[in-house]
C-alpha cells in the first residue's frame, strides 16, 4: 500500500511539472472592449539552455499592444494589417503590432522570468472565445522551444508536448 502510494505520488508530482514547464499566461480571462495585461511566464530554459529571446506572436482581435520594457532586453515589434477593421474606442484600427520580440537577455535554465506586455480586447470578440498566444523561446546554442501548438476541433492543450498560452474571453459582469 505504501509503496503504491509513493508511486502515485511521483507520477502526480511529474504529470504537475510537465505542465509547469510550459510558456504560460498568468491571467486567463478577458473581456471584450477591455485591457488585457498578458503576463508571459517563462519558467525554464530550452533543454538546459538559457533563453535569450522571446517572441511573441500578437493574434488577431488583440488591440493596440504593447511591449512592457525589461532591463537588460531589447524589443522589437513588427507591425502588419489586420484582417478586418476594428472599433478601438469609437476610431477604425486596420494594422497594430502583430510580434513582440524581448531580445539580448540571458534568463539562465534554472531561472524564472516574466515577459508583458498589454492590449485590447476587440469588442467585436465574443465571449467563450479563446484566444491563443504563440511564443517562440530561443536559446544559447540554437536551441529552440516553440509554445505554437493550437489544439484542433475536438482537442484541448493538454494533448499537445508544446501548447500556446492562451486565455478565455468572457462576458462583461453584470452591475
Amino acid at each position: 500500500m505504501l509503496k503504491a502510494m509513493a508511486i502515485a505520488f511521483v507520477v502526480v508530482a511529474c504529470a504537475a511539472g510537465a505542465a509547469n514547464a510550459h510558456v504560460t499566461l498568468e491571467q486567463g480571462q478577458a473581456q471584450p472592449g477591455q485591457a488585457y495585461k498578458a503576463i508571459l511566464r517563462v519558467g525554464h530554459g530550452c533543454e538546459g539552455k538559457a533563453t535569450i529571446k522571446i517572441r511573441v506572436n500578437i493574434p488577431e482581435g488583440l488591440l493596440s499592444a504593447k511591449p512592457m520594457p525589461k532591463p537588460g532586453w531589447t524589443i522589437d515589434k513588427v507591425n502588419a494589417a489586420y484582417e478586418k477593421s476594428y472599433d478601438l474606442y469609437g476610431k477604425p484600427v486596420k494594422e497594430g503590432i502583430s510580434e513582440i520580440a524581448w531580445s539580448g537577455g540571458n534568463l539562465a535554465d534554472d531561472e524564472y522570468d516574466e515577459f508583458v506586455f498589454r492590449a485590447t480586447v476587440a469588442k467585436e470578440i465574443p465571449p467563450k472565445t479563446r484566444i491563443y498566444v504563440p511564443v517562440v523561446q530561443e536559446c544559447t546554442e540554437g536551441a529552440v522551444e516553440r509554445w505554437i501548438e493550437i489544439p484542433a476541433a475536438g482537442k484541448s492543450s493538454d494533448d499537445y508536448e508544446t501548447p500556446a498560452p492562451y486565455f478565455d474571453v468572457v462576458e462583461q459582469p453584470r452591475s
